[in-house]
């Protein structure tokens, strides 16, 4: 990777994205359009921004080799979900996902408190970082720049899905 500073700046800008659209999606959203749910299969919106910023704080603090904010913060209390402290949301139930119930206070906290650990994660990535190899399980392996494209990916499909239910949840 020839140019550290517009990776690290494309990578930033991407995540950077990610947390504006957390926060438009959120913002000035009552309680019930947060729990909204088309049917009882479907995602709410507190789920999803729950899920997607789980990802993303599991995904980093693995690549920095740091604690989650999730557990080092104390998020994972001040929540009080009934799911163990690891717990993204990855083959959740139509029952765990109605256990998110959750304002926009916390859900917009939480996400702050990951996209400032991404920014300090990206502020120092290198070359041979984003080429480090974090999962032989794949062929090919998976680098670190790989991953962050997919913690990306993984937020803006969740953040598409948590729009529509909010433009569904505000006609009901």
């Amino acid at each position: 990777m020839a140019d550290t500073t517009a990776h690290r700046e494309l990578l930033t800008d991407a995540f950077g994205r990610i947390h504006e659209l957390v926060a438009s999606t959120l913002d000035g959203a009552a309680e019930a359009t947060l729990t909204y749910r088309p049917d009882a299969e479907a995602n709410s919106i507190a789920w999803l921004v729950w899920h997607l910023s789980r990802i993303q704080d599991d995904h980093v603090a693995g690549l920095a080799g740091t604690e989650q904010a999730w557990t080092a913060d104390g998020w994972a209390d001040r929540f009080g979900l009934p799911f163990d402290a690891g717990d993204t949301g990855y083959s959740h139930s139509s029952e765990d996902v109605a256990a998110v119930q959750v304002g926009t206070d916390l859900l917009t906290g939480y996400h702050e408190a990951v996209n400032a650990r991404t920014e300090t994660y990206l502020a120092g990535v290198t070359p041979d970082e984003l080429e480090r190899v974090v999962d032989e399980h794949w062929d090919p392996p998976v680098t670190a720049s790989v991953r962050l494209v997919s913690v990306i990916s993984d937020c803006l499909q969740h953040l598409g899905q948590a729009a529509y239910v909010r433009g569904l949840a505000e006609r009901v």
